[in-house]
């Protein structure tokens, strides 16, 4: 049974023979290794073409503001996972990234839809990018929902990683329109939602990256490819001191049982 479209068996990503291998039309031995970082890869592989200076260091802050934030809820996973089966790094560090939704990390790709959301409304009535945000706005509160890209329930004065990557942004030259959109909703949201809502990482990572010309269908691999690199440290730690059944412990202790009884007799 066919499925899908079957007439168009190509790729531009990679290609290799018996004497070379080519990623992206670059000789992987001769052009890119020892002559090209991590982030710079990325971006080629992601995009086809090397980034720009200033879209280099852009991605390497979204990377190191996202990679790491304590014992959120996939890493503890990721950590349980290891102190069950040491021997499967693999399945560790794929418990944690499968824990990424729309919630934790993943809600990068929630707020970036958000903002293009916003754009396209606001060029598609020529409205304008302020009154799309109000209209926006208005139209979360109607449905109760909440604001992608604002709120946090640690840093409530504000989150420090989407401050610094904004400054970044701007000192670097590539805050544009989607920076923009952001900053207005941090204006409006909360006059219109009535509470304190600050701009967090999840806002000003696609916010900054989509400027930087970052395609919208590939944000959600700026947190996974990022918090790889926190999960390995979390994972070498836990092979070495292990908190996963203390956390499984704890987990334990602070829920209680408000099922029925056993039947008796």
């Amino acid at each position: 049974m066919r499925i899908g479209k079957t007439d168009q068996a190509f790729t531009a990503i990679c290609t290799s023979d018996a004497e070379s291998i080519t990623v992206r039309g670059h000789d992987l031995c001769n052009d890119l290794i020892g002559k090209i970082d991590f982030t710079e890869y990325f971006w080629l592989l992601v995009l086809g073409e090397k980034p720009a200076p200033k879209q280099r260091a852009m991605l390497d802050a979204c990377l190191v503001a996202i990679a790491e934030h304590g014992l959120v809820p996939s890493v503890q996973a990721a950590r349980m996972t290891l102190a069950a089966a040491p021997e499967a790094w693999q399945g560790a560090m794929s418990a944690g990234l499968l824990g990424m939704g729309t919630v934790v990390a993943g809600s990068t790709e929630v707020a970036g839809r958000f903002l293009e959301e916003i754009r396209v409304a606001a060029d598609k009535d020529g409205k304008g990018d302020e009154a799309a945000v109000i209209e926006a706005l208005e139209a979360l509160k109607a449905r109760r929902a909440k604001v992608p890209g604002l709120g946090h329930p640690q840093h409530s004065e504000g989150d420090p990683r989407a401050l610094r990557l904004m400054e970044l942004c701007d000192e670097h030259e590539v805050s544009g329109r989607y920076v923009g959109i952001l900053r207005l909703l941090g204006e409006h949201a909360p006059k219109i939602i009535n509470r304190p809502l600050p701009v967090n990482v999840s806002g000003a990572i696609p916010a900054v990256i989509l400027d930087a010309g970052w395609p919208v269908d590939a944000l959600k691999a700026v947190p996974l490819v990022a918090r790889a690199g926190g999960l390995a440290a979390h994972l070498l730690e836990e092979s070495r001191r292990s908190i996963g059944f203390i956390l499984s412990h704890n987990a334990d202790l602070a829920i209680s049982y408000d099922g029925k009884d056993a039947q008796k007799g």
